[in-house]
């Protein structure tokens, strides 16, 4: 019996570890997938039974390994039953399960690669090495497609407009009951204004009256019927007055003379008390808010008898009125207007004008210039060292461009624009805690929405990347939704981008192979690369395309 012992002991401690065997090994996912800037795995090891020594202690090192080169995730231990430690014990008779967790720092290289566990063992006093075991092939790299450079920077817009409307009234009064026109109403100064802003736009050639419209009222005091004629009679009153003074002025392109009156003007009254300083409004106000008819609301009002008295002197007055309201376009520079000036004198125009300006070309360089322009013109607006950076992120410079987003910021620390620019520049330098600091300070800013998507797969959170994209229409956009597998979403979302590029045709490709359609990757891989060469190696090494042919696509 002892003897037996003994050849127990020898098989369980004293002799040497086997070597393991990839079939002892799963990963998960595998092949290897990029996430956000990493590449995470879990192996899971099945230690089978009559394997594992018991005095065995062995560190398990995961390599990934790729054009001559390796990188190693962090090392696990795991150990026998007779080992003193506290690493996950494997049993001599059962075997076990162990698990080892692996991420590695993604390069574009990896794509092509083996993923292999390094074995070192501690046996007593002794330390050996067994053989490497390969458990996987290769990384698929489509969430590394996540562009920040094609991600629209945000412009702070010109305020420009060619046509200003603006509007200018007077107020005709009215005696109680009473419908003529007084001479000293007509005499006032607020008459006498309009009267003369009508006749300046009717001789000013970048000024043109759209509409002059008469309002005439009642105050809701007294019967219906009899407010009802009094305001029809001060509009028609108000109306011929205006007819002869336009004439008489020579006034004859004024747009369109419209008029209308209302009997009991319930809702000027309770503007009037809500902004006086009646002392008891508030209960006016109840009255008005508990009965709509008009009849009984007056009588509860005139049931206030000493409120009335102050309603008599105080508001009703001020509602026996025709108002007349004169509507006048300013009429702004013409497009061809502007581009000349800026040609000629730029310090001539406004930094709204000149901002526009750079909205009527499509020619980078021009448009370069004339932000370039504006900083110079406008130095203390932020909008044009904002939009100059634009113009520099859009064609690549984005040293320039960050230095013009801060300048931008210095001015307005408040504007949401160059904030959401300035982590834009972050994220392209996949700086991530800049990009999310600088995007938090621009919240609420329509365009952040697809900033905040790319942002979002390129630090692994594919759900918050579809969630900020919403409806947006973009390769980042359809690639959020390709690694959340809403396949049908993604093509989509693709086939509404107004410019596809090479990027937009691999994505459709991409959806090929993980929909099983051949044609779609023929199709498209196609049409990339007749926009991209480079397209060609890059579907060769893709492990999206693993399972298809593509000799006979190139």
């Amino acid at each position: 019996m002892l003897s037996v012992a003994g050849g127990v002991v020898l098989t369980g401690c004293s002799k040497k570890l086997n070597q393991f065997s990839a079939d002892y090994f799963d990963v998960n996912p595998e092949p290897l997938e990029v996430v956000g800037q990493r590449v995470p795995a879990t192996i899971t090891g099945h230690i089978p039974a009559k394997f594992f020594v018991k005095n065995a202690e062995v560190t398990v090192t995961p390599y990934l390994t790729f054009n001559g080169e390796e990188v190693a995730s962090q090392s696990y231990r795991f150990q026998g039953e007779k080992v003193r430690g506290n690493n996950p014990v494997i049993s001599y008779e059962q075997g076990g399960t162990v698990t080892i967790p692996v991420v590695f720092n993604y390069q574009p290289d990896m794509k092509v690669s083996e993923l292999e566990l390094a074995f070192n063992v501690t046996q007593g006093n002794k330390q050996y090495v067994l053989p490497r075991v390969k458990v996987a092939n290769g990384v698929i790299a489509t969430a590394a497609l996540a562009d920040a450079s094609t991600v629209d920077a945000a412009i702070a817009p010109d305020a420009f407009q060619r046509i200003i409307n603006e509007k200018y009234a007077a107020d005709i009064r009215f005696l109680i009951n009473q419908s003529n026109l007084r001479q000293s109403e007509l005499d006032s100064d607020g008459v006498k204004a309009l009267n003369q802003e009508i006749l300046s736009a009717n001789a000013a050639e970048d000024r043109q009256i759209e509409e002059i419209n008469i309002s005439s009222y009642a105050s809701p005091e007294g019967a219906v019927d009899l407010n009802t004629r009094l305001a029809e009679n001060r509009e028609k009153a108000t109306t011929d007055y205006l007819r002869k003074q336009l004439a008489k002025d020579n006034v004859t392109e004024f747009g369109e003379l419209t008029a209308q009156f209302t009997a009991e003007d319930w809702e000027g009254f309770q503007q009037l008390v809500a902004s006086s300083d009646i002392a008891d409004k508030e209960l006016i106000l109840n009255v008005l808010s508990r009965f709509k008819d008009p009849e009984e609301r007056e009588q509860q009002i005139r049931n206030l008898s000493s409120i009335f008295d102050q309603l008599a002197d105080q508001i009703l007055p001020q509602l026996r009125k025709s108002r007349i309201t004169a509507s006048i376009n300013i009429i702004g520079k013409s497009d061809e207007e502007i581009q000349q000036i800026y040609k000629s004198n730029p310090k001539s125009l406004s930094v709204d004008e000149i901002l526009y300006a750079a909205t009527l070309t499509e020619n980078e360089a021009e448009k370069l210039d004339i932000y370039k322009t504006a900083t110079t013109v406008y130095p203390n607006d932020y909008r044009t060292f904002n939009d100059l950076g634009v113009m520099q992120y859009a064609v690549g410079d984005y040293n320039a461009a960050k230095a013009s987003f801060a300048a931008a910021s210095r001015l307005n620390p408040s504007a949401t624009e160059p904030q959401m620019n300035l982590g834009l520049v972050a994220l392209v330098n996949k700086d991530f805690r800049q990009a999310n600091q600088k995007f938090g300070n621009a919240a609420g800013l329509e365009e952040l929405g697809d900033a905040l998507g790319t942002y979002y797969i390129m630090t692994g959170d594919n759900s918050a990347a579809v969630k900020a994209f919403g409806n947006t229409k973009s390769n980042n956009a359809a690639l959020a939704q390709i690694l959340t597998k809403d396949y049908s979403k993604a093509k989509s979302t693709l086939a509404g981008i107004t410019n596809p590029d090479a990027n937009t045709y691999y994505l459709l490709a991409i959806l090929g192979a993980r929909t099983n359609n051949d044609q779609m990757i023929t199709t498209n891989l196609r049409q990339a690369a007749k926009l991209d060469k480079s397209v060609i190696e890059r579907a060769k090494s893709d492990l999206e395309f693993a399972n298809f042919n593509l000799g006979s696509i190139f």
